[in-house]
């Protein structure tokens, strides 16, 4: 951080020698947030105004879901960023109501701009239909304990064990997480997933894209999300959506998606065997819902970052 400091400071100090106006130091990860010394000095040097941005709050407020200490080092950027920051952006109204708290607490208070994410999916060539000649459905996740796959493996290896090959796919699209040698020992000893659960770790955009598309639903049964980026992207898609009755996912989905508590077992086992009928009800409601939805776009989220860089450099 030493280094990077040094190096935003003499590049800010430059800019305003060469008379490009007020230096802004923008921060949009939550890499080194916790050095609060640092980011102090490069103010100070540089007379920069600092605006960062917060994903969400998931290791403070569900600490059984981040690594050892993480809690501890996650509110130490969260004070960093309320105590130094000029304004602040947030992903969702979701993130931004976990941070009043903190922000009432410490007493400083920047102002907050409310800017979703927003989606560019890449276009498809022609052709490349996926021959899965089964329903099948889709989690685009990275396998760790909040994301719940253990509900998902549960309720595929009962259906597998009562259905036999008339039991519809799985497709879990993500890289391993940490802490998850329940989930492991499931995929890689139970015999009954192994016919209906395919593990994809690394699949490049295009063919993730086409194995959305041709899915009877995507899956997001985790316990906390800050905003919910593979829902964004399978309803952008016109993908039906099952996920779980979290603040951040019906604000990125509204009333499209079917909202299911993340321990409802039985509940989540009636829609997804629902949503792999031909003749579905519910997913063909999901679909009517879905023609009337807007995927926020990436140019409305830096338009609105633009206006608050400006009003935050002309502020005294």
């Amino acid at each position: 951080m030493r280094d990077a400091s040094g190096r935003a400071s003499s590049a800010a100090k430059r800019g305003s020698r060469r008379g490009t106006g007020k230096p802004v130091y923008l921060l949009v990860s939550h890499h080194h947030l916790e050095m609060r010394s640092a980011i102090a000095r490069l103010k100070e040097r540089s007379t920069a105004r600092f605006i960062c941005l917060i994903h969400d709050l998931i290791p403070i407020h569900y600490p059984e879901y981040a690594g050892s200490g993480q809690r501890d080092r996650h509110l130490r950027r969260v004070e960093t960023a309320i105590t130094l920051a000029d304004a602040l952006i947030v992903n969702s109204a979701s993130t931004r109501d976990a941070l009043a708290p903190h922000i009432e607490r410490i007493g400083s208070k920047p102002p907050v701009l409310v800017a979703p994410f927003g989606t560019d999916l890449p276009k498809l060539p022609d052709g490349g239909e996926l021959p899965i000649d089964r329903p099948y459905f889709v989690y685009v996740s990275t396998i760790e304990a909040r994301k719940n796959h253990v509900l998902l493996l549960n309720l595929w290896r009962a259906l597998a064990e009562e259905l036999g090959d008339r039991a519809p796919l799985l497709y879990l699209i993500g890289q391993r997480g940490w802490e998850i040698e329940n989930v492991v020992d499931m995929l890689e000893r139970s015999p009954a997933l192994r016919e209906v659960v395919i593990e994809c770790n690394a699949l490049p955009d295009i063919p993730m894209v086409r194995l959305l598309r041709g899915a009877r639903a995507l899956l997001l049964p985790s316990f906390a999300e800050g905003f919910g980026f593979p829902l964004l992207e399978g309803l952008a898609l016109g993908v039906p959506a099952l996920c779980s009755d979290d603040p951040a996912l019906h604000e990125t989905g509204g009333n499209v998606p079917e909202y299911l508590d993340p321990l409802d077992g039985l509940g989540w086992r009636e829609a997804v065997l629902d949503y792999a009928s031909a003749q579905s009800p519910r997913r063909a409601a999901q679909l009517g819902r879905l023609r009337t939805w807007r995927p926020t776009r990436w140019q409305d989220h830096f338009a609105a970052v633009a206006a608050l860089i400006a009003e935050t450099v002309a502020r005294n």
